[in-house]
């Protein structure tokens, strides 16, 4: 299968992180004529409430909407919403998470994917990098050609190296031009944007992109780290 024809999935534990983590790439991708298909696991806010069923309907309805919302911005394909409690995942079988993303796997049969880092302070992040691990293992029959790694601002970085192996990005992904669309996709959740100097303020996303790209010569980069690659 051609570049241009090759199938791209990003899997994300919450809304919002298939922006902080690869926001610009999706854009760069889509303007470039990729199917990309967004998965977001988690429900999302639930886990600021002291018991789940506390969380208002109405707010969790608006949550999946922004993230269809960002979805157009990034002008990705499709977004769908599973819904898995917020930050419980571990509360979940592992296996039903790894099921849920083999199902979206056979179904659109992606041959790039991009999901969290395992190295992360949110056990949600973690799990689901795992279960991505596992759903897309190289067995005969497998789509998957090429998985990724992404950061989270905010949540990657605060393990200050105590989470295992920390983010070591080897892939580097121009973004000049659509940092700005990154940006405006975040700015569609607003519930979850920082003022300056959080690391998921506008100011932030730009600055980190910057760096990644002053690392590799360009002028705004995301980073990821290649798991795996089968050619």
């Amino acid at each position: 299968m051609s570049e241009a024809a090759s199938i791209v999935l990003v899997v994300a534990a919450h809304p919002d992180d298939e922006v902080l983590g690869c926001g610009g790439t999706v854009a760069r991708l889509a303007r470039e004529g990729r199917p990309v298909h967004v998965v977001v696991l988690g429900e999302g806010v639930t886990s600021r409430y002291r018991r789940r069923d506390e969380a208002n309907p109405a707010e969790l309805d608006a949550l999946r909407s922004a993230s269809r919302r960002a979805g157009e911005v990034l002008g990705a394909k499709e977004v769908r919403n599973c819904g898995l409690a917020d930050n419980r995942f571990d509360t979940v079988p592992l296996l039903e998470i790894v099921h849920r993303v083999e199902e979206v796997v056979r179904e659109i049969r992606p041959t790039v994917v991009y999901s969290h880092h395992p190295g992360d302070l949110n056990i949600d992040h973690q799990i689901t990098s795992r279960a991505v691990l596992t759903a897309t293992r190289p067995v005969q029959g497998c789509p998957v050609r090429d998985l990724y790694a992404f950061e989270i601002p905010s949540s990657t970085e605060w393990t200050f190296g105590q989470g295992g192996q920390g983010f070591r990005p080897n892939v580097f992904v121009d973004v000049s031009a659509t940092i700005g669309t990154k940006i405006e996709a975040m700015e569609v959740y607003e519930d979850e944007v920082r003022p300056w100097p959080h690391p998921r303020s506008p100011e932030a996303l730009r600055t980190i992109s910057r760096r990644w790209g002053s690392v590799c010569g360009l002028d705004y980069a995301e980073a990821f780290e290649l798991v795996r690659s089968v050619r």
